[in-house]
C-alpha cells in the first residue's frame, strides 16, 4: 500500500492541480470532513469525491489551467502537512470580482488525515487576503 505522504502528494499533483480532477475518488473516501480554517468563521463541510471534482472545476473556471507547486510535505503517522503555491490568471468571477486577466498566486497549506489509503479529513488554510488584494488591484505588481 502507498504511504500517506505519497497519497497526498499524488492527490495534490493529479487532482487539486486541475490535471485530473475526476480522479478524486482514487484518493478520497466517500465522505471527507473538510475543515475550512478561517479565523473569523471556521466551518466544517463534508465533501464527496464528486463534489471535490466540481470544486476543482470551479477553480479552473476562475483561474484557467493553473500551475500548482508542492512546496513542502511532512508526514507523521496518518497526518500529512502540505504547503503549496497555486498560480493562474483571473479568468472568471471570484467572490464578486469580475475577471481581470491578471496573474493570481495563492499560498495554501493543509493537514490531511489518511485512513486505509484514502483521505478522510483535512484542515485547510488559504491566504484569502492575499488573493483578494490581487483580485482587487489589476495593476498591483503583476
Amino acid at each position: 500500500m502507498i504511504d500517506a505522504k505519497e497519497i497526498v502528494r499524488q492527490f495534490l499533483l493529479q487532482v487539486r492541480s486541475g490535471l485530473h480532477p475526476d480522479h478524486a475518488d482514487r484518493f478520497m473516501a466517500g465522505r471527507v470532513r473538510a475543515h475550512q480554517v478561517v479565523s473569523e468563521a471556521p466551518e466544517v463541510v463534508e465533501r464527496t469525491p464528486a463534489q471535490y471534482t466540481e470544486h476543482v472545476q470551479e477553480m479552473l473556471d476562475a483561474y484557467g489551467a493553473f500551475a500548482l507547486t508542492v512546496d513542502e510535505l511532512i508526514a507523521e503517522g496518518d497526518r500529512v502537512y502540505a504547503r503549496w503555491t497555486q498560480t493562474g490568471r483571473h479568468l472568471g468571477p471570484v467572490d464578486g470580482h469580475e475577471p481581470t486577466g491578471v496573474p493570481v498566486t495563492a499560498t495554501t497549506s493543509a493537514v490531511y488525515r489518511v485512513e486505509d489509503g484514502l483521505i478522510v479529513e483535512y484542515w485547510i488554510q488559504i491566504d484569502r487576503q492575499g488573493v483578494a488584494a490581487q483580485l482587487g488591484s489589476p495593476a498591483a505588481g503583476h
